[in-house]
């Protein structure tokens, strides 16, 4: 096929047409796409850092997802140690009021004692979150970092919170001896300590040993809510922290890439006029053309 030889006019009026159609072809697939940089080609330098600033959103989200977790389990933790404590202040209620009983009366009310502290047990031990319970064992603990380019990591230990061990096990074995010799007192293990009242003597000191060792019990589990609300309000803060942090590496990302709509769609505007009037430049240069062979007929 033999080649068809344009003319200088033509051939740059067509040049120019085809890069305004180029233009309006780009800034078609900004306004769809609402990025001004698609790809590497299109701008490396600001594809890249975008990437890296996603990249990192991205890991921030993992962690912010931990953090979350972390919450949930500490407050799970907390909850329920609240309500040990209360359960706590029953039982030395019920001691005071064995102090002044009849012996009939002390009989049911070491009956109550024990139950109360049997379903303080039972909550303890219902207390887990995804399978980790942080106030039945001190072996237990949890940690969350907070990200992966530093070595900052939360870790927050269990706690015995439980009547037949722990911080207040150790409170019950510091009167041991006290109540061990005082009359009518057999064993302690476990809750059967708690058993004969009936049986106590009506010694004052006897029954203030009892309330002494659930006072420390009640500062032990108050000490232990104090750190699980201080970590609780501690990751709470992390967690707000990273949740702005995502969102600024996002924006960031996105002033390197994304379309200024108001600005393309003025420059589609202005690039569609430009080819019309090329085409109609394209049509006069033919038209022209044509005027010097009409010469020859």
């Amino acid at each position: 096929m033999a080649d068809v030889t344009l003319s200088a006019t033509i051939r740059n009026n067509l040049l120019s047409l085809q890069n305004t159609g180029d233009l309006v072809a780009r800034t078609n697939t900004r306004l769809s796409t609402g990025k001004n940089v698609s790809s590497a080609i299109d701008d490396a330098v600001a594809f890249f850092q975008d990437k890296s600033l996603k990249d990192r959103a991205g890991d921030m989200s993992t962690r912010k997802s931990e953090i979350d977790q972390g919450i949930s389990n500490l407050s799970t933790a907390l909850n329920a140690v609240t309500k040990v404590e209360n359960l706590m202040v029953q039982m030395k209620g019920i001691v005071l009021s064995a102090k002044s009983a009849s012996e009939a009366d002390r009989k049911t009310l070491g009956d109550q004692l024990n139950t109360l502290a049997s379903q303080m047990n039972y909550l303890a031990n219902d207390a887990s979150y995804q399978g980790l319970n942080l106030i039945n064992a001190t072996a237990s603990n949890i940690k969350v970092q907070f990200s992966e380019k530093t070595a900052n990591v939360l870790q927050v230990d269990g706690a015995n919170v439980t009547v037949s061990g722990g911080l207040v096990m150790t409170a019950f074995t510091l009167g041991a001896s006290v109540i061990a010799t005082s009359a009518g007192i057999s064993r302690i293990a476990g809750v059967s300590m708690f058993a004969g009242f009936s049986s106590v003597s009506s010694s004052v000191s006897v029954f203030d040993a009892y309330i002494a060792m659930f006072e420390s019990g009640i500062t032990s589990v108050r000490t232990t809510a104090k750190t699980l609300g201080a970590n609780v309000a501690l990751l709470q803060t992390r967690l707000d922290f990273t949740k702005e942090y995502i969102n600024t590496l996002k924006i960031g990302g996105d002033k390197l890439v994304l379309t200024d709509l108001n600005e393309e769609g003025a420059n589609l505007v202005s690039l569609q006029t430009r080819q019309q009037l090329g085409i109609q430049a394209l049509s006069g240069a033919a038209q022209a053309e044509q005027g010097v062979l009409s010469l020859f007929r």
